[in-house]
């Protein structure tokens, strides 16, 4: 009648809103919150805060009241509010309608919504080719054009 009923294999596996799906790592800076320091491996940081620090994350969104100064490295980078630092973005770079970045950005896709704001030192950057994939040419077939258009 008053049996210890043992939880089923199912029942922690679930994913619920305070405990995020094991292996995830998100870091969430909440409006109103200072931070100083450094923040690495993780997998999604939104700052919806005021921040100076180091990033390393897979997705960084940075809130409508969120300020981040410092440096940051990150696959992509969602921004409605501001980014000053150093930038660098390996994938897709989203300045939203409020959303401003400054200080020196690299970014290997930019999408700027009307209104967004960006300045300092902006550099697009290509993903590095392999050695074997670059195009190659023969030197002695490069002569006979070059004298062929000389003639």
């Amino acid at each position: 009648m008053f049996e210890k009923k043992s939880p089923t294999p199912d029942s922690n596996d679930k994913p619920d809103v305070f405990r995020p799906a094991k292996g995830s790592s998100k870091v969430i800076i909440g409006n109103g919150v200072k931070l100083k320091g450094e923040i690495t491996d993780a997998d999604e940081v939104q700052i919806d805060g005021s921040a100076d620090i180091t990033v390393s994350a897979d997705n960084l969104i940075i809130g409508s009241t969120g300020n981040l100064k410092g440096t940051i490295q990150t696959a992509n980078a969602d921004v409605w509010g501001d980014i000053d630092g150093d930038l660098k973005v390996s994938g897709t770079l989203t300045i939203q309608e409020q959303g401003s970045v400054s200080g020196s950005v690299e970014y290997q896709s930019l999408q700027i919504k009307l209104g967004g704001k960006i300045k300092g030192d902006v550099k697009a950057s290509e993903k590095v080719k392999k050695i074997t994939d670059a195009p190659t040419f023969d030197s002695s077939s490069l002569q006979d054009s070059v004298k062929e258009k000389k003639s």
